[in-house]
């Protein structure tokens, strides 16, 4: 009689099972040990959460496959970080995914952890075609965080690699000759739009760190520029740097007082 796997053994050919038809599968769920039950709980749990995933990946595939069926070949989603924060730019990407999309389970960014959005983010930028979008405080304060947003949209734009033939975007539009559509929460229903989001999340989060170290009392590597008691103290503290939005309360009104 052949000597059972180690749980230790059969743990590890769960994880590289994908498929209820694996011959393993059977193997492995007669086996009694609670070790190995406990084991198959967490693959259950697991599976079930992945093959919901998928589905939802279909579902958000929905704008694309449409425009794929009407002939488009190259479909940028694109969506923007920073629009409320104290300090900073403003950040957009455009996304190009490819027409053979792997599992690649997005979201909103603001729904996903910081660890999940690193690993997805470094997913979409070995697959896809990235452009990203950068507005600075100084314009931001010169044209305002609207009219900054959609630079910042048509700047990723520029920057991708091809040239889109239709764009699908988080609520706005751009004044720009390419078919586009404005989609409401955009980055929870096109999964372009979602690779977008979290691409411009991490890039700007990302940046706020490197600015923390220049500019260490303000917190931004935890608040990204937004107005947190830690940052607002900072600015009590420390004043007004040169990445800070003139325009935007209470640093318009600390210049004001001055």
């Amino acid at each position: 009689m052949n000597k059972p796997l180690s749980i230790a053994a059969i743990k590890e050919q769960l994880q590289e099972i994908r498929s209820l038809e694996d011959p393993r599968w059977t193997t492995i769920r007669a086996d009694s040990r609670k070790g190995v039950q406990a084991a198959i709980k967490s693959w259950e749990r697991n599976y079930q959460l992945d093959l919901a995933l998928k589905e939802r990946q279909i579902q958000m595939m929905a704008f694309e496959e449409e425009l794929k069926a009407n002939g488009r070949l190259a479909i940028a989603g694109i969506d923007e970080v920073g629009r409320g924060p104290l300090a900073g730019p403003v950040v957009a990407a455009a996304v190009i995914l490819p027409a053979e999309l792997p599992f690649l389970p997005v979201n909103d960014s603001k729904q996903l952890s910081a660890k999940k959005r690193e690993q997805l983010y470094d997913q979409i930028m070995a697959i896809a075609d990235v452009g990203i979008g950068l507005i600075s405080p100084e314009t931001i304060d010169a044209v305002n965080i609207y009219e900054a947003t959609k630079l910042a949209m048509m700047q990723a734009i520029a920057n991708l690699k091809q040239e889109p033939d239709s764009l699908l975007i988080d609520a706005m539009k751009l004044p720009l000759p390419i078919e586009q559509q404005s989609i409401i929460k955009g980055d929870a229903k096109s999964v372009s739009i979602a690779a977008a989001s979290i691409v411009a999340k991490v890039y700007r989060d990302r940046l706020m760190s490197e600015y923390a170290i220049q500019y260490p009392y303000y917190g931004f590597e935890k608040n990204a520029g937004y107005g947190t008691q830690l940052h607002l103290s900072g600015l009590e503290s420390h004043g007004i740097t040169p990445i800070h939005r003139k325009t935007f309360d209470p640093i318009k009104s600390m210049l004001r007082d001055q």
